[in-house]
């Protein structure tokens, strides 16, 4: 099958039937939840406290080819995915589906060793970068294709029973001992839970893992009692300092800080940026910059915007403070002081990741973002982007909610250098294409901007930055210039082993990636 990005699927991947994707026009009809609550247990209410680790995982019944998940907020600073891994591994269990909301680069314990020696058989996540990402396109030995999906797919999934978790792993910086926890507060604070709501209410299994047992009840309650099944109190889990290691950080680079300067002059420009505006910009280099350009316009304009959405940063937080955003509504926190900020402020509201991406919803936040700022690894004449491989196709970062964020606002702007290193940027056809160009506005480079003729809003997009004088070129130029400086790539060589199956946010599969021959 040929799907509507110009992808070559098979009909089957193993058991998994591929409904290809089909266009920004045919989404495929909701499939109706199976269960959105699990049933209650029958157990007599109780002090939930229990011993370990191990003794939490023997009294949720987990077995042999169950599935488990875990919320990635500690970022490359969790500690817990390890703790609990290394204790089922002693206690014998196998062939486990590993499905936490994104897998970071966790080193000590590797994941890696827990698929070689079988506890894990199979995966699905958002993003598998670092070590495993690289083994899996190395062709590690799964019994199944890994599945990514972006961050509002996966709620769907588990809605659907499409992904069924037998036991939710869940970090909390703070809980008491009937389960009412938080992310907000204690000495590791991680911040927003909301990745971990799904995982809440529909797993069969909830225990809730802490090093801050407070006394009843904890407050503010992120997640209730009447979800969870266990706690366990551990050493440590998590260092919050390394929440934004590989995501949230300040960029002195002048290309940079030229492509972030340009994209808050692009949405200054818009007929949309005035009072009530809404905007996510994430926590890339460029990103955290184009924040600090976007406040300096939102200032000097004398408007305030309604909301920001999504993973939230320092600088986000500082532009609520002055009174130049109203609220923040967020999924997950990118460093220490995004993360303990909510607790004192009801203007900063911790969301559902449900809420903030799920299509499938009757509505979801993205449904009225105005601007959408994005990071890509590459990006194609098509306006298609890549977010995950590398060019030499290692696996460099996770869907996250880029696709869902392309497809919600009204405008989305991808903020690229041009090349990185000797490599291209802007090619003739990405290598994994993870958002189909139709969804995409704006492209900003350090070597101009090209609009998408091809997108909804072009027609408004070029007017208003005609009326601003802001120059644009076609993507093609951009193409040519940044081949000039690196001469054409060399296509990266795979096998016919599929092993990674990529979802886009409507539950039909936008490609595929194939393990890489390596010499």
């Amino acid at each position: 099958m040929i799907n509507a990005v110009g992808r070559e699927l098979p009909e089957k991947i193993g058991d998994y039937i591929v409904k290809p994707y089909a266009g920004p026009q045919e989404a495929i009809e909701a499939e109706q939840p199976v269960c959105s609550r699990r049933k209650p247990s029958k157990r007599a209410a109780g002090n939930k406290l229990m011993p370990d680790l191990k003794a939490a995982i023997e009294a949720c019944g987990l077995k042999d080819g169950m599935t488990i998940s875990f919320h990635h907020s500690f970022r490359e600073g969790d500690k817990i995915i390890g703790q609990v891994l290394t204790a089922i591994k002693e206690l014998g269990i196998k062939n486990l589906r590993f499905a936490p909301s994104a897998v970071v680069n966790i080193k000590n314990p590797s994941i890696v060793d827990f698929v070689k020696d079988g506890t894990i058989d199979r995966i699905q996540a958002s993003g598998i970068r670092g070590e495993l990402g690289d083994a899996v396109v190395d062709g590690l030995d799964l019994s199944e294709p890994v599945i990514l999906r972006p961050h509002g797919a996966r709620p769907h999934a588990i809605e659907t029973g499409a992904l069924s978790i037998d036991v939710a792993f869940i970090g909390a910086s703070a809980s008491d001992d009937f389960g009412n926890c938080t992310g907000q507060t204690g000495p590791n604070a991680c911040g927003s839970l909301g990745y971990s709501f799904i995982d809440a209410v529909s797993a069969e299994n909830v225990v809730v893992i802490t090093d801050n047992i407070v006394p009843y009840p904890c407050v503010p309650i992120s997640i209730s009692q009447m979800y969870v099944d266990y706690v366990v109190k551990v050493d440590e889990i998590g260092d919050p300092v390394k929440i934004g290691a590989g995501a949230a950080r300040m960029t002195k680079n002048p290309r940079d800080i030229l492509i972030a300067q340009r994209t808050a002059d692009v949405i200054a420009a818009s007929r949309l940026f005035k009072d009530g505006y809404s905007f996510q910009t994430g926590a890339g280099a460029i990103s955290i910059a184009c924040t600090n350009f976007l406040a300096e316009h939102t200032e000097k304009a004398g408007i305030q915007a309604s909301y920001a959405l999504g993973g939230m940063t320092a600088n986000i937080v500082e532009m609520h403070n002055k009174g130049l955003v109203r609220t923040l509504l967020c999924s997950q926190s990118f460093d220490a002081v995004a993360a303990k900020a909510m607790a004192d402020d009801p203007n900063i509201v911790e969301i559902d990741n449900s809420m903030y991406a799920n299509m499938f919803n009757k509505s979801c936040s993205l449904d009225k973002l105005n601007f959408g700022v994005l990071g890509a690894l590459e990006i194609d004449v098509d306006f298609n982007i890549n977010i995950l491989t590398g060019s030499s196709g290692e696996m460099m970062s996770g869907l996250g909610g880029g696709p869902d964020v392309a497809d919600g606002a009204d405008i989305s702007i991808v903020t690229i250098p041009i090349i990185r290193g000797r490599i291209p940027s802007v090619v003739e056809k990405v290598f994994t294409c993870c958002t189909p160009g139709s969804s995409v506005a704006v492209v900003v480079t350090e070597a101009g901007i090209a609009l998408n003729p091809k997108h909804k809003n072009y027609e408004m997009i070029k007017e208003d930055l005609e009326q601003a004088g802001i120059k644009t070129v076609p993507i093609e130029h951009l193409l040519k210039t940044a081949y000039s400086l690196t001469g054409v790539p060399k296509p990266v060589e795979t096998t016919d082993k599929i092993t990674c199956i990529v979802e886009y946010r409507d539950g039909t599969v936008i490609d595929v990636i194939r393990q890489i021959k390596r010499d």
